[in-house]
């Protein structure tokens, strides 16, 4: 699988320019389904180009074309999640334990999942959205489960914006000139690692600890 990202991403990089905002909605929505390909191997570059550059179809550099960005990041994390909602949703648990084994789903990353998608609710699609690894799969326990669709559509794309636009920052900040980040790199570096941490307590106390004790 890894194979398969790294060339998904060389792909990604040599037709970005060209494709733009429409490639971006495509690589998210293979991130939100169960393809292995990191969503800070998408966005952080992209925002860079289109701070500098520009992207099409924002072909002048700066905010609009990352408000392009998040917004098509936003979309196409709604679309592979409602995808795999409804594959969930529809093919139920037989689907899934015939299948998923293919790309790492296993019985009881399953069971564990649907335990807390019927815990947490809507509120924890928001959460999940925002957080590495969980987020590409919720909208599978979400389906299992029978979630109102209205409602996990609506937090799927909340967190989901919230976190093309973290991402977007990162790639407009880390990307700038070497000049400019002399006196800051070290500021955005700790603001990152501190993002990371806040997401690591949050991962641990709403996900880790709850499905390990939550009674099956």
């Amino acid at each position: 699988m890894k194979a398969i990202t790294a060339r998904l991403i060389a792909w990604y990089s040599a037709h970005l320019i060209s494709l733009g905002c429409p490639l971006i909605l495509l690589m998210m929505a293979m991130e939100s389904t169960v393809l292995p390909l990191p969503s800070e191997l998408v966005i952080p570059p992209a925002a860079h180009l289109a701070y500098t550059q520009g992207i099409w179809p924002f072909t002048a550099s700066g905010y609009a074309g990352i408000i392009g960005i998040i917004v098509a990041g936003t979309l196409g994390s709604w679309l592979g999640a409602t995808i795999m909602y409804w594959a969930a949703r529809v093919g139920g648990p037989p689907l899934l334990l015939r299948y998923g084994g293919y790309f790492g789903i296993t019985p009881e990353k399953i069971e564990g999942a649907q335990r807390w998608a019927t815990h947490y609710g809507s509120m924890g699609i928001f959460i999940s959205r925002l957080l590495p690894v969980v987020r590409h799969l919720i909208g599978i326990p979400a389906g299992m489960v029978r979630m109102d669709y209205r409602l996990f559509s609506l937090f799927t794309v909340l967190g989901s914006g919230l976190w093309c636009a973290v991402l977007c920052w990162i790639g407009v900040k880390m990307g700038q000139d070497e000049q400019l980040m002399k006196g800051e790199y070290h500021r955005i570096a700790l603001w990152v690692a501190g993002f990371v941490l806040v997401l690591g307590g949050i991962y641990y106390v709403f996900v880790h600890r709850h499905m390990r004790k939550m009674p099956k």
